[in-house]
């Protein structure tokens, strides 16, 4: 054993022990006779004191170290005479007896320290000695406990948990695909899984009745904070269930996974929102609801003032922002331009300010009278102090710039801490979307997703108003997980094939074995699947899943450690049949 105690356990009842430690050297210090050299591991840090007077060639030794070295230490253990209560180890320290370098280290690139002075490309690129900063450190064990904790609980629910199969065949649905070339049938192509759908329902057509995994899922698709082109979901699929079966059983994980991490209680049923009202009142259907600031639409009450960019628009709304009537010129124009970026997109605001007085001053106060402005506030249930912020144009485009625009507000006022969280349902999700370039319905989450029974008669004549059965998670307005009930009858499923323009011919080629299993009594059944990544990070309150992975992918989709993705010897390329077309300039 090169170690009798590790770096975070040791404390004043261990006073006396003849121990060995090892780990790296985080920092030395020299003072007049003495070394001082803090020793870490993965547990803690331990000082360790070297005595010039109890044996000189030690302390010599000793004063050589390096950041990053590891070394192994004996001695004993003594109650320190200057404690640091900022360490659990901060009582002790070991008065070193042996020392033996076992590696030596260059002098790494930033400080392994929380503070680091490493920026994120230095620290990607050397994730290796990232991953020993505490921080880090403690998002991954964070995940380490919440996957675990997990698995009991579906474990108990009865659950098994089973693996599928990482290469697939591709499908032109959803997210692009990362395909892999096979060399023993050259020209053909398997695909990275985007989930684990399909075989999770033949799984139910096999009567295995529960099903988890901790599916690692692949899509090929630009990135950001809260997506990697790899990333890990909990993936769960349940038989002889209706919604509010498998919606019962994922909220009372995500409540026990809640209690467990941050000994959070949510004793009430978490709230509901249909999606047709999460666009109506917060213009995204994964709403934040930690505050208010609803839309209200105000469509009816601007037109015909001569005012034509509400005149000619087809919806206005807007959100009352609480006690901000003071906001100056200079914060009226900076939110102007913050609606007016091309992401957003409006063609700009209208604002509203009404003093505690009760006076009202408006950008657009030419064309709309006192009178007109107390309309908008009374509408909007304003107060005195208030500040109403108003966009016109096309209804989806509109809410989602407003919708936009109130979440930079909750981020202005303070009213989204990371440490509080509000969980909902958003349900009744269309069934279809409709995709006006290639004038073709598309299925809003999958091929398979049952549509709501009481619109089934509208399939044919009015598809776009087909309500899915269908239900995400949200948490703080991030999406935390998603599902549906399935579609388990043959008939019906041909149906959906024919509405998405699949021909049956196409529908054979690309999802012949799962309607063939459909042939064979497929159970009604249905599933969720909890982004793993998004669940770890929210709960360590971080902005980005990036750190709550091991190695993860930079925004550019690659890895700057092993330097991947890269080119292929072409001796590979010729053994798989494959030719490089030039890359465009």
């Amino acid at each position: 054993m090169y170690r009798t105690a590790t770096c975070g356990e040791l404390r004043l009842c261990d006073c006396g022990k003849e121990v060995t430690i090892a780990g790296w050297v985080q920092r030395s210090r020299k003072m007049g006779g003495m070394t001082f050299v803090d020793v870490r591991d993965r547990y803690g840090i331990t000082q360790v004191v070297f005595s010039h007077e109890i044996n000189a060639d030690l302390c010599d030794a000793a004063s050589k170290l390096g950041r990053e070295f590891v070394v192994q230490v004996t001695g004993k253990v003594e109650e320190r005479a200057s404690k640091n209560m900022n360490l659990p180890t901060g009582e002790i320290e070991i008065i070193a007896s042996e020392l033996k370098i076992l590696n030596k280290s260059d002098v790494p690139p930033f400080t392994i320290e929380d503070n680091t002075d490493g920026g994120d490309d230095l620290r990607m690129k050397f994730r290796y000695l990232d991953l020993r900063r505490p921080a880090p450190r403690a998002n991954l064990e964070l995940r380490h406990r919440m996957a675990f904790e997990i698995r009991r609980y579906l474990d108990a629910n009865g659950f098994l948990e089973i693996e599928t199969p990482i290469l697939v065949k591709s499908t032109p649905e959803g997210a692009r695909d990362f395909v892999v070339p096979s060399r023993m049938n050259p020209g053909e192509f398997y695909a990275l899984p985007q989930s684990p759908q399909i075989f999770k329902q033949l799984l139910m057509v096999s009567g295995f009745d529960r099903y988890f995994q901790l599916a690692k899922c692949f899509r090929d698709e630009d990135l950001r904070a809260d997506r990697q082109p790899e990333f890990t979901q909990v993936d769960c699929e349940m038989s002889f269930v209706e919604q509010e079966d498998v919606i019962n059983m994922f909220e009372g994980l995500v409540k026990h996974i809640f209690k467990y991490v941050k000994n959070i209680d949510f004793t009430e049923a978490f709230p509901r929102i249909t999606w047709a009202d999460a666009m109506k009142y917060y213009g995204s259907d994964k709403p934040d609801i930690r505050f208010g600031m609803k839309f209200v639409e105000l469509t009816d009450l601007v037109k015909g003032h001569g005012f034509a960019v509400m005149d000619d628009a087809e919806y206005t709304a807007g959100i009352c922002v609480p006690g901000c009537a003071g906001y100056t010129r200079k914060q009226t124009d900076e939110l102007t331009d913050f609606v007016k970026r091309p992401q957003i997109g409006a063609k700009g605001l209208v604002w509203v300010k009404i003093a505690e007085d009760g006076s009202i001053k408006s950008s657009v106060g030419k064309f709309f009278s006192d009178d007109d402005l107390k309309q908008w506030a009374q509408a909007m249930n304003a107060n005195p102090g208030d500040l109403l912020l108003i966009l016109s144009g096309a209804t989806a485009k509109t809410r989602k710039a407003l919708g936009e625009l109130r979440l930079e507000m909750g981020n202005r006022l303070g009213l989204r801490p990371k440490n509080q969280f509000a969980p909902l349902w958003v349900i009744d999700f269309p069934l279809f979307e409709w995709d006006e370039e290639t004038q073709r319905y598309y299925a809003m989450h999958h091929p398979f997703t049952a549509p709501n029974p009481e619109d089934i008669p509208l399939l044919h004549t009015d598809t776009g108003k087909v309500r899915a059965t269908a239900y995400d998670i949200v948490v703080n307005g991030t999406e935390l997980g998603g599902g549906s009930i399935r579609i388990h009858d043959s008939e019906l499923q041909d149906t959906m094939f024919e509405l998405l323009g699949f021909t049956p011919e196409k529908a054979q080629e690309q999802f012949g074995f799962l309607m063939n299993a459909f042939k064979y009594g497929a159970p009604p059944h249905g599933g969720l699947a909890l982004g793993f990544d998004r669940f770890v990070s929210m709960l360590a309150e971080l902005d980005s899943i990036r750190d709550t992975i091991a190695f993860p992918k930079n925004n550019s989709g690659r890895d700057v450690m092993n330097e991947s993705p890269s080119p292929l010897d072409p001796a590979q390329l010729d053994e798989l049949k494959l030719q490089l077309q030039p890359l465009d300039k």
